[in-house]
């Protein structure tokens, strides 16, 4: 299998500008939000951009060891509790999962305990749809009986995490299990592709949207589960990597070849999107890595990846990123999406690059 080769002192500097970029998208003046040190991480608002973001800078940190950057990551916590935190739902949970991370890595009992708290709030206070789903209640709305793709990244990740740091195994079980309901509902047996949503008013798939970013969430959960939980069941491995391989292989069906995927995965009319392009390459190769995925879907991560560099301006800006994605109803609502730069795109066109990055110093 031929590897694709990229300058790594160029990467790093794609890397940089896109973090940079991150930043100026959230909107956010030079420095710390809320201390007064020059540098360090720039982001006010606590919420799933910030959180996807996040979890890129620390898997950064960790993968160099700089000390720096854990500590910037730190302050900003820190900064963010101080002032009091937004109320708890879906979205506001994605940059919990970089912080349960931290607490293993610096002593702040005050960070532990939030971790615990928020966890024994999704258990049990969050509200539940039929069966037990974590309802995708976010700012905007309740979603009253709505199971969403995102949720398994964004809250369910932190749970599963939280429940190896905190040694309750019931919230590790907890957080499996949102991986067996959410497949049940969203998986479709047919294709392997993930539909956007799922509500038991009414117990349909809205527009039975095969939706790439909403799959791109997907295809990166999975392999991010196996490494947060290394003490995974050998059944519920089995089963979740099976979930995985068949998505996937057909994601790779739709893949162009010039590397991109477009917004609706199986609609070649829909537009080209970046930030599932990006999410997916991210995910085929951190299954590749947990031993899920085979060695030769590189290739597929590797198309991916070429293909959002090229989305990158000189500025670290990456474009052809869908705006934000409530839930439609009809397909024509995803095409007619606009594309434009968001800091969702940065982070996890972040994540990718990272991953890249360091994985070619792994080699080295």
């Amino acid at each position: 299998m031929n590897r694709i080769t990229i300058d790594r002192s160029s990467l790093k500097t794609t890397v940089d500008k896109v973090a940079a970029a991150f930043s100026r998208l959230k909107g956010i003046k030079e420095g710390l939000a809320g201390v007064n040190d020059a540098g360090g991480i720039q982001f006010d608002e606590w919420d799933w951009e910030v959180g996807v973001g996040l979890y890129g800078f620390l898997r950064r940190a960790l993968a160099t060891n700089d000390c720096k950057a854990l500590d910037e990551l730190v302050a900003w916590y820190a900064w963010q509790i101080e002032r009091g935190l937004p109320p708890r739902q879906i979205n506001s949970t994605a940059p919990m999962l970089p912080l349960a991370i931290l607490t293993e890595h610096v002593d702040r009992p005050d960070f532990r305990a939030l971790v615990e708290d928020w966890a024994d709030w999704l258990v049990h206070r969050l509200p539940k749809t039929e069966d037990g789903g974590f309802q995708h209640v976010v700012k905007e709305r309740l979603n009253d009986g709505e199971l969403w793709d995102d949720t398994l990244f964004m809250a369910g990740l932190f749970l599963a995490r939280a429940g190896v740091i905190c040694n309750r195994r019931d919230w590790t079980d907890e957080a499996v299990y949102q991986f067996m309901i959410h497949t049940r509902y969203l998986s479709d047996p047919i294709t392997g592709l993930w539909y956007h949503g799922w509500t038991f008013n009414g117990r349909h798939n809205f527009a039975k949207a095969f939706w790439a970013r909403g799959n791109a969430w997907i295809t990166v959960a999975i392999p991010e589960l196996f490494e947060l939980v290394p003490s995974l069941a050998p059944n519920d491995r089995r089963f979740l990597a099976n979930v995985l391989k068949s998505q996937v292989c057909a994601l790779k069906r739709h893949q162009r070849e010039d590397g991109m995927f477009h917004t609706l995965v199986n609609d070649p009319t829909s537009p080209l999107e970046t930030s599932a392009t990006a999410g997916i390459a991210y995910g085929i190769l951190r299954g590749i890595e947990a031993g899920i995925l085979d060695k030769q879907d590189r290739v597929h991560a590797d198309r991916a990846l070429i293909a959002v560099l090229r989305q990158i301006d000189r500025e670290g800006v990456v474009h052809g990123v869908s705006d934000g994605t409530p839930m439609g109803h009809d397909l024509d609502f995803y095409r007619r999406i606009p594309n434009l730069p968001t800091p969702y795109g940065q982070a996890l066109t972040m994540l990718l690059l990272i991953d890249v990055l360091f994985e070619e110093d792994a080699e080295a």
